[in-house]
């Protein structure tokens, strides 16, 4: 199991989250099986989202996607997010 981790400020978490979802049947469709949106404590524009995948190459062009970049922008995500990639141990 591969999960990619994804932490982003937006500056509207509603308008954000109806994007997140809105994409995710691109996100099955590039091999997500499972994922989990949560917010900071102290600020709830201050977003992590984790990503499975059976494959370290599905996280891989899911983060590189133009898809992914356009629909970021899209949804308000200010500045580029901070990105990593783990696998089960």
């Amino acid at each position: 199991m591969v999960r990619l981790f994804a932490r982003h400020l937006v500056k509207d978490y509603g308008v954000w989250r109806q994007a997140f979802d809105a994409f995710a049947p691109t996100q099955a469709d590039m091999g997500v099986v499972a994922s989990g949106v949560y917010r900071a404590d102290d600020n709830p524009n201050d977003v992590t989202v984790w990503h499975d995948f059976a494959t370290v190459v599905e996280a891989n062009n899911l983060a590189q996607s133009d898809a992914l970049k356009t629909t970021m922008m899209k949804a308000g995500v200010e500045g580029p997010p901070q990105i990593w990639i783990t696998h089960a141990a």
